[in-house]
C-alpha cells in the first residue's frame, strides 16, 4: 500500500471512529452560520456546507486560499507550480472552471479564460475572515458556473491595528497591516499585504521525460513570485432602517514561470513572466422594510488584466463582469420561516485573441424558503429562472432538508440542480481553426444523503456524506472546435471528524473518495485522485499553540509532456505551526512546511518545495 493511500485510509478511520464538525470553530460554536446559501443558516443543519473560520486560517498560518481549501473534503486543489502557478479548485471531481468564486458576493471568476476559471494562486488571505464552501450544484443559488460548488470568501472589517511580518527559506517575505475604525454606526478600515519569493523551479527537476525516451533536464531555475493584495471598506448607518457599505479590492502579481521554448518545445527552464492586476468593487444598500422584510440592493464590478510573456510567446487578455442585485429577504436564522427572492443582472466582457471584445449577458430571477414546521425538521425549497442573452433560459431547483432524530443523531439530505454557459472564447470560437457549431449550456444534477452526530456537551461531532454528480452537455475542444460532446459522473463519500481532547488537544480528520469517470467511457477523469484525506491536530496551552496537519492524495491521472495520459504518483506531505504570545500585543510564529522533505508533485511535472522554515512576529492592538 502506498504512503499516501495508507494515511488516506488513517484519516478515514478517524472520521469514521471520531465524531466530527464542519470545520474549525464548530465545536466551540455550534451556532456558525453559513451565508453563502442565501438565507443565513446554522452549519450544523445545512447540507454540503463548510466553514473555515479566521481562527482556523490563524491556527494553520495559512498565507494562501490553497493553503486551508485543500483540508475540505471533497476539495481538490490543481496547481501548475508551487509559488503563483496558476492554481484551480475542483469540487466532487468537477472541473476546475466549474467552481464558482465570489469574493464579498461578488462573482470573480475570469471571464477572459477559456473556460471561465478562478485562479487561486494569488489570493492572499491576510483579508479574509472566513471562507465558506458549498460542495455540489448550486445554481439556484448563484446562477452559472456553480456545477461543482461554491467557494465564498468574507473579508475583514478591521477595528484596531493588525500587523504581521514572517520571513524564512527561498528568500521568503511576507508583510501584512490591517487598519481600521468599526462600531455599531460606522466603520472605515483597510488592509495591505505584499508578499516575495525567490521560489523553486516550476518546471520539476525530476526526470520526466525518461518515460518518452528523452533525455532528463535539470531544472534548476528558480521561478520568483511578487504579490501585493490591497483594500479598502467603509460602513454607514444613516438611520434605523438604512445602512450602506461599499470596499475596492486590488491585486497584483508578478510570478517567473516555466514554458514550451523552440524548437523542441519541452516543458523547462524559461525566464516566462505571468502577469495579473484585478480590481473588485461593490457598493451595497440595506434597507428595512415593514412586516420584518429586508431590502438589499448591490452594484459590483471586477477587473481583471493578464498576460504571459517570454520565449513562450507574448500575449494578453483583459475582462470584465458587472453584476446587479436586488432582493428581498424575511426573517433570519433563528425563526422559524424564512424566505429570500430576487433580481439579477450579469453583464460580462473579454478580449479574444484577435483583440477584439466580446460581452455576454443574463437576466435572472430567484426565490427561496426554508422553515421548521416541527422542531425536528428543516426544510428548504428554492427555484431560479436565468434568462442568458444569446442561449435558451434555464430553470434550476433545489430541495434540501435536514431531520433531527433522537441520540444526537441528524439526517441530511440534498437534491440541486446547475448549469454553466459556454464561456465567451467557447461562444466565439476563439482559437478555432473550424468551423464553430451551436452550443448548448452545460447542465448537472447532485444528489447527497449524510448522516450526522453530535455528542451532547458538543465535543465530540461526526458526519459522513455520499453523494452523486452528473454533468451533460459538456463542451470540449474537438477537430479544432468547441462541441457540446462529453459527459461526466461522480460518485463518493465523505468523511469528517472533529474532536476537542484533553490537555488543550483538538483533532480533526477528513477523507473523500471521489470516483469520477467520463460516462460515455467509461475512464477516470484526469486529476481527481480516487482517495484523499487530512488530519490536523491543534493545541493550546497558555501562550503556547501548535497546529500539525497531514495531508495524502492518492496517485491520478494527469496529461504528461507529451499531453498523453500519465499516471502522477501518490503523496503524503506534513506540516507544523506554531507560536508563542509574549504578551496581550505581540505573539512570535513560526511554520515548518514539508516537514519530513518529501519529494512530490500536485500537478506532473511542476515541482514544489522540500521542507521550508519560516519565522514571524504579529502585532493585534
Amino acid at each position: 500500500m502506498t504512503r499516501a493511500r495508507l494515511l488516506a485510509s488513517a484519516a478515514f478511520a478517524a472520521a469514521i471512529g471520531l465524531p466530527l464538525a464542519a470545520q474549525a470553530g464548530d465545536a466551540d460554536n455550534p451556532d456558525i452560520v453559513v451565508t453563502a446559501t442565501r438565507l443565513p443558516a446554522p452549519a450544523a443543519s445545512t447540507p454540503d456546507a463548510h466553514v473555515i473560520t479566521e481562527d482556523d486560517i490563524q491556527a494553520r498560518q495559512a498565507i494562501f486560499a490553497a493553503d486551508v481549501l485543500a483540508t475540505v473534503p471533497g476539495v481538490v486543489i490543481v496547481p501548475t507550480g508551487a509559488f503563483g502557478g496558476v492554481t484551480g479548485v475542483s469540487i466532487r471531481g468537477a472541473t476546475t472552471d466549474k467552481t464558482l468564486v465570489l469574493i464579498d458576493g461578488v462573482p470573480v471568476n475570469d471571464a477572459s479564460q477559456p473556460e471561465g476559471g478562478f485562479d487561486f494562486g494569488a489570493l492572499d488571505l491576510a483579508d479574509v475572515s472566513r471562507i465558506e464552501v458549498l460542495t455540489g450544484p448550486q445554481g439556484v443559488l448563484w446562477g452559472s458556473n456553480a456545477i461543482g460548488g461554491v467557494v465564498s470568501f468574507t473579508t475583514k472589517e478591521p477595528n484596531g491595528v493588525d500587523a504581521a511580518v514572517e520571513g524564512g527559506s527561498l528568500s521568503t517575505w511576507r508583510g501584512s497591516l490591517s487598519l481600521g475604525k468599526s462600531n455599531d454606526r460606522w466603520a472605515l478600515g483597510g488592509t495591505i499585504a505584499g508578499f516575495t519569493t525567490a521560489g523553486v523551479s516550476a518546471a520539476d527537476t525530476h526526470d520526466n521525460y525518461a518515460p518518452f525516451g528523452l533525455p532528463g533536464l535539470h531544472n534548476t531555475e528558480a521561478d520568483g513570485d511578487q504579490m501585493l493584495t490591497a483594500d479598502l471598506r467603509a460602513r454607514i448607518t444613516l438611520s434605523g432602517a438604512v445602512q450602506l457599505d461599499g470596499q475596492v479590492r486590488y491585486n497584483h502579481a508578478r510570478t517567473a514561470i516555466d514554458g514550451f521554448p523552440p524548437p523542441d518545445f519541452l516543458f523547462s527552464d524559461t525566464n516566462d513572466v505571468a502577469v495579473s492586476e484585478s480590481v473588485e468593487a461593490f457598493v451595497r444598500a440595506r434597507i428595512a422594510g415593514p412586516w420584518g422584510l429586508k431590502n438589499e440592493v448591490s452594484v459590483s464590478d471586477y477587473r481583471i488584466e493578464r498576460g504571459d510573456h517570454g520565449k513562450s510567446g507574448d500575449f494578453g487578455f483583459t475582462a470584465g463582469r458587472q453584476v446587479y442585485r436586488w432582493t428581498l429577504e424575511k426573517d433570519g436564522p433563528a425563526d422559524r420561516w424564512s424566505a429570500i427572492a430576487g433580481v439579477e443582472r450579469e453583464a460580462t466582457s473579454a478580449s479574444l485573441s484577435s483583440g477584439k471584445t466580446f460581452d455576454l449577458g443574463a437576466t435572472s430571477v430567484f426565490a427561496l424558503a426554508q422553515g421548521r414546521p416541527t422542531p425536528w425538521l428543516t426544510g428548504l425549497v428554492g427555484v431560479r429562472y436565468d434568462a442568458p442573452d444569446r442561449f435558451r433560459a434555464q430553470t434550476t431547483a433545489r430541495v434540501g432538508a435536514t431531520i433531527d432524530l433522537p441520540r444526537g443523531f441528524s439526517l441530511q439530505g440534498s437534491f440541486n440542480q446547475s448549469f454553466k454557459t459556454p464561456t465567451i472564447s467557447e461562444t466565439a470560437c476563439d482559437f478555432c481553426f473550424a468551423p464553430p457549431v451551436s452550443l448548448r449550456p452545460e447542465h448537472a444534477e447532485g444528489y447527497d444523503g449524510a448522516l450526522a452526530w453530535r455528542s451532547s456537551d458538543g465535543k465530540l461531532q461526526l458526519k459522513a456524506t455520499a453523494f452523486s454528480l452528473d454533468v451533460t452537455d459538456e463542451i470540449a475542444f474537438v477537430a479544432g472546435r468547441y462541441v457540446n460532446i462529453a459527459r461526466a459522473r461522480s460518485r463518493g463519500l465523505e468523511a469528517e471528524a472533529d474532536a476537542v481532547l484533553p490537555y488543550g488537544l483538538r483533532l480533526q480528520a477528513s477523507y473523500s473518495y471521489i470516483d469520477a469517470t467520463n460516462a460515455l467511457t467509461g475512464v477516470r477523469l484526469p486529476r481527481s485522485p480516487l482517495n484523499s484525506g487530512s488530519a490536523s491536530l491543534f493545541w493550546t496551552h497558555g501562550p503556547w499553540d501548535a497546529a500539525f496537519t497531514v495531508r495524502a492524495e492518492d496517485q491520478d491521472l494527469d496529461t504528461g509532456l507529451d499531453f498523453s495520459p500519465v499516471v502522477r504518483p501518490g503523496f503524503a506531505v506534513a506540516d507544523l505551526a506554531g507560536g508563542y504570545r509574549l504578551n496581550g500585543h505581540v505573539r512570535l510564529t513560526a511554520r515548518v512546511e514539508n516537514l519530513a522533505d518529501r519529494r512530490y508533485e500536485e500537478a506532473f511535472g511542476f515541482g514544489e518545495p522540500g521542507r521550508t522554515v519560516f519565522v514571524g512576529v504579529r502585532l493585534a492592538d
